[in-house]
């Protein structure tokens, strides 16, 4: 699994409630929301990222895991 750093971010309070919401919808904890919308964007902007850290995600998504 790839390191995980921990990341202070400032966020308007509606934009963190939508997310919020977003996640409980999806079954996902607020934490992989954001990093699952943070990859999208990367991927539709062609902003690739490493392969063997887009394995190992694949991998995990593949075994139902989610990211915390």
């Amino acid at each position: 699994m790839p390191e995980r750093k921990p990341f202070l971010l400032r966020i308007d309070s509606a934009v963190l409630e939508a997310v919020q919401r977003w996640a409980n919808d999806d079954l996902r904890s607020l934490n992989a929301q954001i990093e699952f919308v943070l990859r999208d964007a990367l991927k539709r902007v062609g902003r690739s990222l490493p392969a063997a850290v887009e394995e190992t995600a694949t991998a995990a998504k593949d075994r139902g895991e989610t990211s915390e």
